[in-house]
């Protein structure tokens, strides 16, 4: 084998972990448990469960963010009789399954390329303070738009299980709270937004950094108070956005009312990103 096929059958193996990760409708990307058990070549469900766990532990013991780091969900099968049943399985966050490959003995060679893989993901994912600044203002949008999408699933979670129902009252009193009684849809009007575009894919990185402290802090505050109840739930949340709105204030910052709203949408951005890329491989003529 010469050192380009080498190559080749070294990007094919470690493209296995690619082709099974998935995207959620919040846009956040995940691996199934089964999938992974399957990549890793682990032979026993309950020995890669005991693995998922700990990987778990590790988990919550290293980093306090608002990760989701696992959602068990029932995942249908074939049987060979042709009968349809579900079995247990895990959406697993990208960190976590480099917590699942670390674990691993580097000497077998799927572990060893997961190991890559994910180290590679990951770091890609993490940006240091210095590096952050360094990036223009349209990539520091894209990176606290992700960030916000998934502390509002995060903080979803959370309140669903404390009893809240009604998503949309419950966000807007945390909007309430941060901006001066303004609802959602209060902020789209004042930005002059056409209709189904998202304010959140509207506003700057420093609107969007602060939002994300304030959902952060919610989903805290729910779970540090053992919050229980769909209004005490949405107090807690107004709560939350009048404290951070305070705090901006005591430090002489700016209200994020008063923030610039960018000329375009990342939605825009997105698309005129694609579209770039498509034209310089030759897809779409310039025309």
């Amino acid at each position: 084998m010469n050192k380009i096929e080498k190559v080749n059958k070294e990007y094919n193996e470690e493209k296995t972990f690619e082709e099974i990760k998935h995207i959620d409708e919040q846009g956040n990307e995940y691996w199934e448990a089964r999938e992974l058990q399957v990549a890793l070549e682990y032979t026993e469900w309950r020995n890669f469960e005991k693995v998922i766990k700990k990987a778990v532990i590790s988990a919550e013991n290293s980093k306090n963010t608002d990760e989701v780091w696992l959602v068990e969900v029932n995942k249908p099968i074939i049987t060979g009789r042709g009968k349809e049943e579900y079995v247990k399985d895990y959406k697993l966050s990208r960190y976590i399954c480099y917590l699942i490959v670390q674990n691993g003995d580097p000497r077998k060679k799927p572990i060893a390329l997961g190991q890559k893989y994910f180290a590679i993901q990951t770091r890609k994912q993490e940006l240091s303070e210095r590096e952050y600044e360094e990036l223009p203002e349209t990539e520091k949008r894209f990176y606290q738009r992700k960030l916000t999408k998934q502390g509002n699933y995060s903080l979803q979670q959370v309140a669903k299980a404390a009893g809240v129902k009604n998503m949309d009252q419950f966000h807007n009193a945390g909007y309430k709270g941060l901006y001066n009684g303004e609802t959602a849809d209060d902020i789209f009007k004042r930005k002059g937004l056409r209709y189904r575009e998202d304010i959140l894919d509207n506003m700057s990185s420093d609107e969007l950094a602060v939002n994300h402290f304030r959902i952060v802090q919610a989903k805290q505050k729910l779970q540090n108070e053992n919050i229980k109840g769909e209004l005490k739930a949405k107090e807690a949340h107004l709560e939350v956005g009048q404290k951070v709105r305070k705090a901006i204030v005591d430090m002489g910052g700016t209200m994020p009312e008063k923030l610039p709203t960018p000329k375009k949408s990342l939605k825009e951005l997105e698309k005129e990103k694609t579209r770039l890329e498509l034209e310089s491989k030759g897809g779409v003529s310039n025309g």
